[in-house]
C-alpha cells in the first residue's frame, strides 16, 4: 500500500474585521490597528456627560481643532498595552539597576554638601511638575477623540508619573531613604522665589480646557525646557561638580521623555498639515505658550544655572517647532 501525503492550503474567509477592513482593505491585521482603529464609539450614547451636558460622552469639540480623520494621530511606536509595557518594563529593570548599583556602592557620600543642597532645592521639586504633567496628559486620554491618541495619552500620562516617582527616588537615595530631602524639596516648591513661577505655570495651566492646547504645552514647550534645562544643563553641571554618577539616575527620565518626543512631533506634525486653521491655531497657542514657560523658567534657571540657560532652552524648543511645520513669527499675522 502507497501513503501519499499532500499539503493543502486553507484560505481563511476574511483576513481581519469588518471595521478594520474598511479602513485598511482585505489584508492581515497587526495587533496595533485592531486595538487602535475605530474602536471607540461614535453613536448610540445613552446619556450625556453631567459635567457637560452640552457635549456628548465622546466629542470632537472639547479642542477648537479640526481633523477630517482623526485617526490621522497614529502612534509611530505602535503602542497598545501590552508593546507599551513591554518597552517600559526594559526601561524599569534599567533604572532600577541603576539605583541599586548607586545605594550598593554608596555613591551618595562621594557628594558634596554642595551638590546634594543643589540637587534637593533645583532638581526634587520638579516631580511636582511630573505631576502636573500626569493631569496634563490625562486630559487628553479623557477628552480626546479617537483611540490612537487617547490611548498614547494616557500612555504618556503614566510615564510622567514614573519619572515624578524616579525624582522621588533621587530624594531618597541621597538622604537614606529618611524621606527629609522630598520634605526640604516640598518647602523649596512652596516657598522659593525660583519656583514660584513654575508653581503659578503648573496652576493655571490645569484651567484649561482645550486638551489639544495642553498637549502642545506640555509636549513640546515645558517637556522641551525640562530636557534642555534639566537633563543637559543641569546634568553638565553635575559633571562639573564630580556627581556625575548622579546621572545613571536620571537615565530614565531622558529615555523616557526622548521617546515620547517620538510621538508627541508626529501628532503635532499632522495636525498642523491638515489645514491652515489648524496650523494658525497652533502657531498662536505656541507663542503664548512659550512666553509663559519662558517666564516661568527664567527665575529657576538664573538660580540653577546661568541667565542664559533660559534662552539656549527657547531656542531648542523654538527650532523643534519649526521642523514641525509651525511657523511661531506668523501667529498674530
Amino acid at each position: 500500500m502507497t501513503l501519499e501525503i499532500k499539503t493543502s492550503n486553507v484560505e481563511p474567509i476574511r483576513q481581519n474585521y469588518a471595521y478594520i477592513e474598511r479602513r485598511f482593505g482585505s489584508k492581515p491585521a497587526t495587533r496595533y490597528q485592531e486595538v487602535s482603529f475605530d474602536v471607540q464609539a461614535e453613536t448610540n450614547f445613552h446619556y450625556r456627560p453631567l459635567w457637560k451636558p452640552e457635549k456628548t460622552l465622546n466629542d470632537k469639540t472639547h479642542t477648537a481643532l479640526q481633523m477630517q480623520d482623526w485617526y490621522a494621530f497614529k502612534d509611530p511606536r505602535q503602542f497598545y498595552y501590552g508593546t507599551y509595557v513591554q518597552h517600559r518594563a526594559r526601561l524599569q529593570d534599567t533604572a532600577e539597576s541603576n539605583f541599586a548599583f548607586f545605594e550598593k556602592r554608596q555613591l551618595a557620600e562621594h557628594l558634596s554638601d554642595e551638590v546634594k543642597a543643589k540637587v534637593i532645592e533645583c532638581l526634587l521639586p520638579f516631580r511636582h511638575i511630573e505631576q502636573t504633567a500626569n493631569l496634563h496628559m490625562m486630559s487628553g486620554s479623557a477628552y480626546g477623540y479617537g483611540t490612537v491618541l487617547t490611548q498614547a495619552c494616557i500612555y504618556a500620562a503614566m510615564d510622567h508619573l514614573g519619572i515624578a516617582q524616579y525624582i522621588s527616588r533621587i530624594g531618597l537615595a541621597l538622604d537614606g531613604n529618611s524621606g527629609d530631602s522630598l520634605q526640604q524639596a516640598k518647602q523649596a516648591w512652596m516657598q522659593h522665589p525660583a519656583w514660584q513661577g513654575l508653581r503659578r505655570l503648573c496652576e493655571e495651566s490645569l484651567t484649561e480646557q482645550d486638551y489639544f492646547k495642553l498637549f502642545l504645552l506640555q509636549n513640546l514647550v515645558i517637556d522641551g525646557f525640562v530636557t534642555e534645562l534639566v537633563y543637559q544643563q543641569f546634568d553638565q553641571w553635575l559633571v562639573t561638580q564630580n556627581a556625575r554618577d548622579l546621572a545613571m539616575l536620571t537615565e530614565f527620565m531622558k529615555d523616557t521623555l526622548g521617546d515620547l518626543r517620538k510621538w508627541s512631533d508626529t501628532v503635532i506634525k499632522t495636525a498642523a498639515a491638515e489645514s491652515d486653521h489648524n496650523k494658525q491655531l497652533l502657531n498662536e497657542w505656541f507663542t503664548e505658550s512659550l512666553a509663559q514657560v519662558k517666564a516661568a523658567f527664567t527665575p529657576w534657571a538664573s538660580a540653577a544655572l546661568t541667565a542664559d540657560a533660559v534662552d539656549q532652552a527657547e531656542h531648542a524648543v523654538i527650532e523643534r517647532a519649526k521642523k514641525l511645520g509651525l511657523q511661531p513669527e506668523l501667529a498674530k499675522a
